[in-house]
């Protein structure tokens, strides 16, 4: 998408915007960007070769924009995400109108954290430690009475 496009994405042009993104930046130069977990190296690298050649947020926005889909498409490749269309409070307090439901139900902003890391430029808000910390939070099944959870023949049992 570019900074013009006043169209307000949804959940469903994300995976397809993401794509076309990728495709377009690809085009210009070969970069690893093939929705791997490895990748997202690739986007905090992005984003600190835009802040080291003087890119602005409104000047980059389409990139951010671009860089945040493709991170919530590696969510949704890799760790069981979905897009989902924001509700008026989430789109207030995240200031995006899509983001990922996470398999644990808690809802994700990959955009805003995109646009985080290229403001603050911090090692700490990296991509991939991003992912990292949100895969594998699957929500656990309710126990049901007179079971024990985490008992021999559980799948985390011992």
């Amino acid at each position: 998408m570019s900074a013009v496009d006043e169209r307000v994405p949804c959940a469903r042009d994300m995976r397809p915007g993401a794509a076309a993104f990728v495709a377009r930046l690809t085009a210009r130069q070969p970069l690893p960007l093939d929705y791997t977990v490895a990748s997202l190296r690739v986007v905090d690298f992005l984003l600190d070769g835009l802040r080291k050649g003087g890119a602005d947020r409104e000047g980059a926005a389409g990139t951010l924009f671009g860089l945040g889909a493709y991170v919530g498409e590696v969510l949704v490749r890799h760790a069981g995400a979905v897009w989902v269309d924001l509700d008026a409070d989430q789109r207030a307090y995240f200031g995006q109108p899509v983001g990922v439901r996470m398999p644990d139900g808690r809802v994700w902003n990959p955009l805003g954290k995109v646009v985080n890391r290229f403001a603050s430029g911090s090692p700490d808000d990296s991509l991939r430690t991003f992912y990292l910390t949100l895969h594998g939070r699957a929500r656990r099944p309710a126990a049901r009475r007179g079971t024990v959870s985490g008992g021999p023949g559980h799948p985390s049992g011992i």
